[in-house]
């Protein structure tokens, strides 16, 4: 049976980690250290009313960041009291996910793609080219789970690159970064199927990715290689920090 939207949520925080995560009350607070808003964003573990809110923001803003909330399934009513707060909407994002299996029959050469751990300079270069920085980076050296990077090549150039978790038996796609003069060479597409292939290799059965609805680039490719949208989230921003 394909893993559940809640299942999805745990891939995420095992793949892509939070430097921390502690308890406030009725509320799950991430520190991300720069790591970017999936790191940073607070969550509901069940109901909450507009009392609740305060607790929330005040530990976002103890941690030196702004007020930021992942808005998930069943989360209506917090979505709904966020916005008559002034949060904006921010950066809807779809769950992509399909077997592993069909992908990795059909990962190619290793010279075309192959995981490596640590990443080399070169997918560094590339990621920060791209505006995954250091903390981003950081992101990865901190995952616990199963992980790898892998790089892919155009000819005899590295053309892309990505970082990839292993948690419950679901490989999890993340920083997917082709430089622009590369793409549509179908370097992505390898980059992918050597992904799922390194989950099979690990124990996995499914391959899945996260993607800004925005992205409709990186939506077609998931959508090609034979993935479905599981669910979508959104993050909900205080407008005190509307600039940035």
């Amino acid at each position: 049976m394909i893993p559940d939207i809640e299942t999805l949520y745990g891939v995420i925080d095992a793949t892509w980690a939070p430097a921390a995560m502690t308890q406030a009350g009725p509320w799950t607070i991430r520190e991300g250290q720069g790591g970017g808003q999936r790191v940073s964003a607070a969550t509901a573990n069940g109901p909450v009313t507009e009392a609740d809110l305060p607790q929330a923001e005040e530990a976002m803003r103890a941690l030196g960041q702004t007020p930021l909330f992942m808005i998930r399934k069943g989360d209506d009513d917090l979505d709904t009291m966020l916005a008559g707060r002034g949060y904006k909407v921010v950066d809807p994002v779809n769950l992509w996910i399909g077997k592993a299996q069909p992908l990795a029959d059909e990962a190619g050469p290793r010279g075309k793609a192959y995981a490596v751990w640590e990443p080399l300079a070169i997918q560094v270069d590339m990621w920060a080219d791209g505006g995954i920085g250091p903390g981003r980076i950081a992101v990865m050296h901190r995952v616990e789970s199963p992980k790898t990077s892998i790089i892919g090549r155009f000819e005899h150039t590295p053309a892309a690159t990505a970082f990839v978790g292993l948690h419950a038996g679901v490989a999890m796609i993340h920083a997917l970064e082709v430089p622009e003069a590369l793409r549509r060479k179908g370097v992505a597409v390898r980059v992918c199927r050597q992904a799922a292939l390194w989950s099979v290799q690990n124990g996995g059965t499914w391959i899945s990715a996260l993607c800004t609805q925005a992205n409709t680039g990186a939506n077609a490719l998931y959508s090609s290689l034979g993935l479905g949208v599981v669910g979508q989230y959104h993050y909900r921003k205080a407008q005190e920090d509307s600039a940035s």
